[in-house]
């Protein structure tokens, strides 16, 4: 069954998200693994659709299957039950249209920064001094503009952390993003989170953000999916009507409180 969005009414952000053509359509998803101790069922009957531009954030207890619906969008797990598709085709394998962004850093330790982030765009024959030029703004807007040269080994967990964006750099039109800034100080992570926001709008790109932190997904989200326990299933999407661009001090309007609480309520600590 299609879970519909919990809204009052359709604000005019609303209505003009709705307006925007889908990019994902995800119907009837179920995953089931099998284990020496039997089948063990991850995600079942998820009815998404997910439009272009859109910042869908998710969030739910761990085990849910937040990981598991990103990785069947990406390609890298084939579903046991429905499909989901990228602009109208049955997603099948990984595609170039799409980014990965992991809860870990991964990178090559005989590689620099810069090389680390020019990686992709080599194995796809795309490197350019252009996309050079965007790396190094993008690693700039990360405080990583003085350790373009460095490699893995001689930086903190937490700048490696911020290599992550990497996959901004050839600019996917889907950017998968399994907590990638979990392992953030919060005043990094924050800062990591608008410029996220700020590169993903400019560029129009649709993006599958996975948190545990509520206040994080509502801040950055257009619609917020709330997950129920395992198997997880869509218990609820609340629409986040907030004004872009956002800055910090949304979070102090009442508007911003009564979004939080309502996540809270779908997952039952209201």
């Amino acid at each position: 069954m299609m879970v519909e969005p919990i809204r009052e009414t359709a604000s005019p952000i609303v209505a003009a998200q709705d307006a925007r053509p889908p990019v994902i359509e995800i119907s009837a998803l179920g995953k089931t693994f099998t284990l020496d101790s039997g089948p063990v069922v991850a995600l079942e009957s998820v009815d998404l659709t997910i439009r272009k531009g859109e910042f869908i954030s998710f969030v739910g207890p761990s085990g849910c299957g937040k990981s598991t619906l990103l990785n069947m969008v990406a390609g890298l797990l084939s579903p046991s039950q429905g499909e989901a598709t990228l602009n109208g085709a049955r997603i099948d394998e990984p595609s170039r249209q799409v980014g990965f962004m992991f809860q870990t850093a991964v990178l090559l330790p005989w590689r620099t920064v810069e090389e680390n982030v020019l990686m992709p765009a080599e194995i796809f024959g795309t490197k350019t001094q252009a996309l050079r030029e965007k790396a190094r703004s993008v690693l700039e807007a990360v405080g990583l503009g003085e350790f373009l040269k460095a490699y893995p080994q001689q930086l903190s967990g937490g700048m490696q952390q911020r290599v992550s964006p990497r996959t901004l750099t050839s600019e996917p039109d889907v950017l998968l993003m399994d907590e990638p800034f979990g392992a953030l100080d919060e005043f990094t992570r924050e800062a990591m989170n608008m410029e996220l926001m700020r590169i993903t709008q400019a560029a129009g790109i649709t993006v599958l953000f996975v948190t545990h932190n509520i206040t994080e997904a509502v801040f950055m989200a257009d619609r917020v999916v709330v997950m129920t326990p395992h198997p997880g299933k869509v218990s609820g999407v609340v629409d986040v009507d907030l004004p872009r661009p956002r800055d910090i001090g949304q979070m102090q309007e009442q508007r911003f409180t009564d979004l939080m609480f309502k996540v809270r309520g779908i997952l039952g600590h209201g």
